[in-house]
């Protein structure tokens, strides 16, 4: 029976192997398309949280509003993402993604994913089998503990 301190190791080295492998490829993919992190960061947000207001993207890139306004623009002007007023105060402006840049974002991610497809082709059919049994353990728990958390906030 392994301990708990082995199962924490191997955990931790799966976690930077994963880590290291999924920054690199992002990383490399932003590169190549001519974001910086900052804007990938933005977009990400948009495409997990939906549209929102220009506080709501300087708070979450910790930013000044002008700070986040100069970022937005230049995503503006690459057909990436759109500015409207909001309905409920005509001096704040919405943001959202386009259809550009959406298919941008659903890229980046299958882009992310190609060296999780690799890796499952590198496995026996037996190796296989057994990952399939152990991470919907591992899912389960990190749910359990999200929720936890979430109960708490």
């Amino acid at each position: 029976m392994p301990t708990s301190n082995q199962i924490t190791e191997s955990l931790r080295q799966w976690m930077d192997t994963i880590a290291t492998h999924s920054m690199h490829d992002w990383s490399r993919y932003i590169k190549t398309i001519g974001l910086s992190m900052p804007q990938f960061g933005i977009l990400m947000h948009l495409f997990h949280h939906g549209r929102c207001g220009m506080s709501d993207i300087s708070d979450r890139m910790e930013v000044t509003n002008a700070g986040a306004s100069q970022l937005v623009e230049r995503l503006v002007q690459n057909g990436l993402l759109e500015r409207s007023e909001d309905p409920h105060d005509r001096r704040a402006k919405r943001i959202a993604l386009t259809d550009k840049g959406r298919n941008l974002i659903e890229n980046s991610i299958a882009e992310r994913f190609r060296w999780v497809e690799s890796l499952v082709a590198q496995l026996t059919d037996e190796d296989q089998v057994k990952v399939l049994t152990a991470l919907p353990v591992l899912l389960e728990a990190a749910l359990k503990m999200d929720n936890r958390v979430s109960d708490v906030d």
